[in-house]
């Protein structure tokens, strides 16, 4: 009896609806990081935005992030990750995805003086 119970309890659970909470850690050091490193932006690729390579906190030190691609979200765009100096410390702002991109040409809305992507359908 008691197998059945835990067995139909488990099968319950798995069905169940849990949310899942999105959560990015704030990292916050002193150490200021070093000048971003230029990397050649590879050509165009459709259906992708670059994600330009960065600085992050590892292990008590920063180590680069190479650039990558992502796979594109219609309607948005890449705002890459970022450290920000504040009161003598800095903090890293992960990227994250921005809506306002009517045409998906990776320019923000409030910079596209002309929508003009020719890979758009």
């Amino acid at each position: 009896m008691l197998k059945k119970i835990l067995l139909a309890t488990l099968i319950g659970a798995s069905f169940a609806s849990v949310p899942v909470a999105s959560f990015s850690r704030t990292i916050i050091i002193r150490e200021a990081p070093p000048e971003p490193r230029q990397e050649a932006m590879p050509a165009p690729r459709r259906g992708y935005a670059w994600a330009p390579g960065h600085w992050e906190w590892r292990g008590n030190r920063h180590v680069w992030i190479e650039g990558h691609w992502l796979r594109a979200r219609r309607g948005q765009h890449w705002e890459p990750e970022r450290w920000v100096q504040r009161d003598g410390r800095w903090e890293m702002r992960p990227g994250r995805w921005v809506r306002g991109d009517r045409d998906g040409d990776g320019v923000p809305n409030r910079f596209d003086s002309r929508p003009n992507n020719p890979n758009r359908s």
